[in-house]
């Protein structure tokens, strides 16, 4: 398993817009699906970083962090 997600990308007139259900917020734009999708790529990582940041900010000071690997 990797760090994969569904792009529904659809034409809007001379653009593609294109977004993530499973990170919802994440959204991109482009004059073509390959600009589009890396617009969605960065939204993906922004959001995710930035979830991240906020979670561990919430944690008790005396809670262990021990990281897990999945795939």
């Amino acid at each position: 398993m990797r760090n994969e997600f569904t792009a529904i990308v659809e034409p809007d007139g001379p653009w593609f817009v294109a977004y993530c259900a499973e990170v919802p917020g994440a959204n991109g734009q482009g004059k073509t699906q390959e600009e589009c999708l890396a617009n969605l790529r960065e939204a993906i990582a922004l959001i995710l970083e930035h979830r991240r940041e906020e979670s561990l900010r919430a944690l008790p000071p005396d809670a262990r962090q021990e990281p897990v690997i999945v795939g």
